[in-house]
Parts: C-alpha cells; sequence; structure tokens
C-alpha cells in the first residue's frame, strides 16, 4: 500500500448499515453540504461520527470567532499536524474570508508570519504556544481573552483541539485529495 492509497475508501451506499445512512444523511443535510475528507474514515464508527460532526458543526459555523479568525486556528492546525487535506479545504475558505494570502503562505511554510492584525497576532500566538508547549502564558492567554473573550477562548481550544483529531484520522486513514487537486502543503523535514 502507498502513501497515496486511502485505508478507509467510502463504504459503497449498498455495504452501508442503516446508522451510516443516516449519520449520512444528517451531514449532507446540514451546512456541509456532502461527504467528504474524515468523515469517510468515521463511517466505520457512525456513533462516534455523529457526535463529533455536530461537535465541528458548531466550532465551523457557530463559535465564538468570526471565520477569518477560525480559519486562521484551522490552517495553523492543519501546519502543525502536515494535514493535506484539511489545509487544501481550508486555505481556499480563508482566503474567502479576509485572511492575507501573506499570512497563510507563512504558516504554511511554518513561521511567524511578519504582518498581522493584533487579533491575528493574538491567535498566532496562543495557538503556537498551546501546539509547542501544550499549554499558554499568562500574557498570551490574557490578550488573546482581551480580543475573544472566555467564550473565544474556548472556542479557539476547541477549533484547534477538533481540527488535531480530524487530522489524525485523515493522516492514519490516508485521505486523498479532491480529485485533480494537488498538495500545495509540504510536510515538514524530518
Amino acid at each position: 500500500m502507498t502513501a497515496r492509497t486511502p485505508r478507509m475508501p467510502m463504504i459503497p451506499d449498498a455495504q452501508m448499515t442503516e446508522a451510516q445512512k443516516a449519520v449520512v444523511k444528517d451531514i449532507v443535510s446540514g451546512p456541509r453540504g456532502h461527504l467528504v475528507g474524515p468523515f469517510i474514515p468515521l463511517l466505520r464508527s457512525p456513533d462516534f461520527m455523529n457526535r463529533l460532526q455536530k461537535t465541528g458543526e458548531y466550532l465551523r459555523f457557530n463559535s465564538a470567532l468570526e471565520p477569518r479568525r477560525s480559519e486562521m486556528v484551522i490552517l495553523m492546525t492543519a501546519r502543525v499536524w502536515s494535514q493535506v487535506f484539511e489545509w487544501h479545504h481550508h486555505r481556499i475558505i480563508a482566503e474567502k474570508t479576509g485572511l492575507a494570502a501573506e499570512i497563510i503562505d507563512a504558516i504554511a511554510e511554518g513561521r511567524r508570519p511578519a504582518k498581522m492584525a493584533a487579533d491575528e497576532a493574538a491567535i498566532y500566538d496562543f495557538i503556537d504556544e498551546l501546539s509547542r508547549n501544550r499549554s499558554v502564558s499568562d500574557p498570551t492567554y490574557a490578550r488573546a481573552k482581551e480580543h475573544f473573550g472566555e467564550r473565544g477562548v474556548i472556542d479557539m481550544i476547541g477549533i484547534h483541539g477538533y481540527y488535531s483529531l480530524l487530522a489524525m484520522i485523515l493522516n492514519v486513514s490516508r485521505a486523498p485529495l479532491p480529485e485533480g487537486s494537488k498538495a500545495d502543503l509540504e510536510p515538514f523535514p524530518q
């Protein structure tokens, strides 16, 4: 098996259990509109998938962070995990929400962006510290709280955690990019 061969491809409709069909219907009828990426391997555990996708729906579409901010968190998380599917999907969304290309490119390269608004710098420092240190310093926490409030801080942690979990699922299952897409995130050198 090569790195490009999915370990957990889509389950044909005729082979799905009723629980699997129900959770697919729920996702397709919700704001996502279709079944892609991590939800294909997650079909193997439909109860977990159902609970997880509801958390993800909140974090992606209803969190305290406006889309530009949450997409920055998602891209930073995809970078931490070198997760090309997440990166590919969310880079497009981040650009549409107004996150500057210079910021996106710097994150892809694994470096701190040179020019960021104060809220973007607060996100960058918070997620960077959390990823490296497994916690954040008092000044970093205070700055994030000042910009996003306590709910925003919790939602930012939730977004990072949720997309970390999806990245692990995608990396282990070797979920492919959409047909005809090219990976635009290089893994870090080992």
